[in-house]
């Protein structure tokens, strides 16, 4: 449904379970109503700026690039078929984009590319590479939500040296 947003050496890549239906509609990553990625992202420190949806390129500017376990479906977590879901493909996607860390927007994910019934929020290690499985930002999740975590995850980031890209002038 939506195009992976990655480049080499990024300071993290965040990863969904899958595109919500509003994302799917409008070809953007978090864009369904209640979603509190884009405003999180700048109060919880991982940007020095405020962005919104339709600001992918911008992030990835800041090092930040994104993803999902579930690749050409979208809808709710429970919406989503199991063999939908491409570890495989996620592991060869961090191997080819060696990012610097790894974040998982919401325990589902985190659960079923690492096939285990439970997880905590948090960070973790995954053969060398700093993971961390951070609060879904949708609307359904609303119930567990914990912003600090996020805070956590910027501070972490934080100390990953980044240098935006130099645009070109023309």
């Amino acid at each position: 449904m939506l195009p992976d947003v990655a480049a080499p050496g990024l300071r993290t890549i965040i990863c969904g379970t899958a595109a919500g239906r509003r994302s799917a509609e409008l070809g953007r990553y978090y864009a369904g109503p209640g979603n509190k990625f884009w405003p999180v992202l700048h109060r919880a420190g991982l940007v020095p700026e405020a962005l919104a949806v339709g600001d992918e390129a911008r992030l990835l500017r800041f090092g930040i690039g994104l993803t999902d376990l579930a690749k050409g479906v979208s809808g709710g977590d429970a919406e989503i078929p199991v063999q939908a879901y491409d570890p495989a493909r996620l592991r060869a996607f961090l191997a080819r984009y060696r990012p610097h860390s790894f974040a998982f927007n919401g325990k589902n994910a985190a659960r079923r590319f690492l096939g285990v019934p439970r997880v905590g929020f948090g960070p973790i290690e995954l053969d060398g590479l700093p993971v961390w499985v951070l609060p879904s930002t949708s609307g359904a999740a609303n119930g567990v939500w914990d912003e600090g975590i996020w805070r956590a995850f910027g501070t972490f980031l934080r100390a990953i040296p980044f240098s935006l890209p130099e645009i070109p002038r023309g």
